[in-house]
């Protein structure tokens, strides 16, 4: 056979000398037909000889769906959450036979339509997609016991209990999708901690810029001992700019980061951080968008690696 010839369902039955018919009622394992066991195998090892491989479309009309799952996400969110959560949602729906397909970048109604009118998804996740609906709280990790909420607090309460009651976070000029969400769940940890909730300044990308929002937070409330950076990225931003402004860290300031990028174990002083294993997060995602049970499946509590920067 050809390597540069798709193996047909007729290749199939010519080498194990039954019809086509028979051959697909065989592999599509019909219990309509009546096909003895011996001619099963037989059907089955030409298959497997051959190295046959369904038709994705034919399975889609079988089924109603194909078995490709579409996951898509935001650039703004990729990090140590978004890839491991890609490792388990890839790895369970592996385990039930389907195919992960990952979409980057801006999610439009229209984007979304032109994958479902080429490729008729099982389903389509997007990720973050309680976080863009107003239903942050439904999240995987069920908000505040395993979800960003969570996760917020952990941030700022490492904070507080070294000290720091007045704080400032830190987030990215590029307008994320969640911003917002972490600007309420941050707030709502301070006030369960008793202390006032931290005000927050935009870290421009350029280093002169950066170093600019930097020095006006530090001008305008020089009350601020900590600085929570939205993700690894911002925070190791501002630790560039209060070196260029010289102030030390963590003796003038701390900082601490969010996501646990490869980078921050780099920087200079190493950046403490909060780390998250989304795994279970994708296993979920997956188990959900395939209707099936979740029981036995429950997230990695997230922690604080700590370095040198807090």
């Amino acid at each position: 056979m050809s390597a540069s010839r798709r193996v047909t369902l007729n290749d199939v039955a010519a080498a194990s000398g039954v019809s086509r018919a028979t051959v697909s009622f065989v592999l599509n394992d019909d219990p309509r037909q009546t096909i003895s066991a011996a001619t099963r195998d037989r059907v089955r090892q030409a298959a497997r000889d051959l190295g046959y491989v369904p038709h994705g479309v034919a399975r889609a009309l079988r089924e109603g769906a194909s078995r490709v799952v579409i996951l898509t996400i935001d650039s703004s969110m990729e990090g140590n959450y978004s890839r491991s959560y890609v490792q388990g949602l890839d790895d369970e729906l592996a385990a039930h036979g389907h195919v992960l397909l990952v979409r980057h970048g801006r999610d439009t109604p229209s984007a979304t339509q032109r994958v479902l009118d080429a490729i008729v998804p099982r389903a389509v996740i997007h990720f973050g997609e309680s976080y863009l609906t107003g239903h942050e709280l439904e999240d995987q990790g069920r908000g505040w016991q395993d979800g960003l909420a969570a996760h917020c607090a952990l941030q700022i309460r490492h904070l507080a209990e070294r000290g720091h009651t007045h704080m400032a976070l830190a987030l990215p000029a590029d307008g994320s999708p969640l911003g917002a969400a972490r600007l309420r769940f941050t707030g709502q940890a301070a006030r369960e901690l008793g202390i006032p909730v931290p005000g927050s300044f935009v870290v421009p990308e350029s280093r002169s810029a950066c170093d600019g929002a930097v020095a006006t937070l530090l001008a305008g409330t020089p009350e601020v001992t900590a600085i929570a950076g939205f993700n690894d990225d911002v925070a190791l931003r501002v630790l560039a700019s209060l070196r260029e402004l010289g102030r030390s860290v963590p003796g003038d300031l701390a900082v601490i980061g969010f996501d646990d990028t490869e980078y921050g174990e780099l920087a200079a002083p190493s950046l403490t951080t909060v780390h998250i294993d989304a795994e279970a997060h994708g296993r979920l995602g997956a188990r959900i968008a395939l209707g099936l049970d979740t029981a036995g499946l429950r997230p990695v509590p997230a922690r604080i690696i700590v370095r040198q920067s807090v």
